[in-house]
């Protein structure tokens, strides 16, 4: 269940965007006192993330965390964690409260327990809003193809918030919010830019094969309505 909007530039998409989920935030602290925010990395989001960082609303009641990270140092290049306190927790949003996916281990898996702890005793749950990407491979999150753990990841009756994943498509070893975290959010958004994550999409939809496109997990689903923001 997912509904497309089309844009004829990023720029374009990124302002409705961030228009979106500024107002979604902000009717979630109006109810609830509080709201929170689950990101992706990866370079389509950094303009989004700019814009976000400058909306007016009160960031000191936002919770931010992240859909999956690589198990990298958080000043290392390829940490989306870098990426969110680069580009995202500035401006009006330094307010905000981050929840780190890492921990000091060497392994994901040796930290999950550590991870899933400090997710159950600082983010408010279910998550408000929550903006997945799509690699060209077809993964989403870190729930890639064929991965070794992929089935745990995507396991609906699974209680673990968080899971390890070893990429055969990808470099570093991930951790990644399940599944029916990702579903359970009130608002989904998968963010996708050009015209080769449009073919991907196009390609997901004709299959069924979960295994071969992760994304197909999130695009068949209908526990919960999956928005697609797309731009050439």
């Amino acid at each position: 269940m997912y509904q497309l909007h089309e844009y004829d530039s990023a720029t374009t998409l990124n302002n409705a965007l961030a228009t979106e989920i500024s107002k979604q935030l902000k009717e979630a602290i109006a109810k609830q006192g509080k709201a929170t925010l689950a990101v992706s990395g990866g370079h389509t989001p950094i303009a989004l993330f700019n814009l976000l960082s400058q909306a007016t609303l009160d960031w000191s009641k936002v919770y931010i965390t992240l859909v999956d990270d690589r198990w990298v140092d958080k000043h290392h290049e390829a940490s989306n964690e870098r990426l969110v306190n680069t580009h995202l927790l500035q401006n009006q949003a330094q307010s905000a409260h981050f929840i780190s996916l890492k921990a000091d281990t060497t392994k994901p898996s040796e930290g999950l327990a550590e991870v899933q702890a400090r997710l159950e005793q600082n983010l408010p749950m279910p998550i408000d809003v929550l903006i997945l990407g799509m690699g060209d491979d077809g993964h989403t999150a870190s729930l890639f193809p064929h991965a070794k753990n992929l089935a745990a990841g995507l396991d609906m009756h699974s209680e673990k918030l968080v899971i390890d994943m070893q990429p055969l498509t990808a470099p570093h070893e991930r951790i990644t919010l399940t599944l029916p975290v990702i579903l359970a959010s009130r608002h989904l958004y998968l963010h996708l830019v050009g015209e080769t994550k449009k073919e991907v999409l196009h390609q997901a939809t004709q299959g069924q094969d979960i295994n071969e496109m992760p994304i197909r997990a999130v695009l068949q689903q209908d526990k919960n309505p999956l928005q697609i923001y797309w731009a050439k």
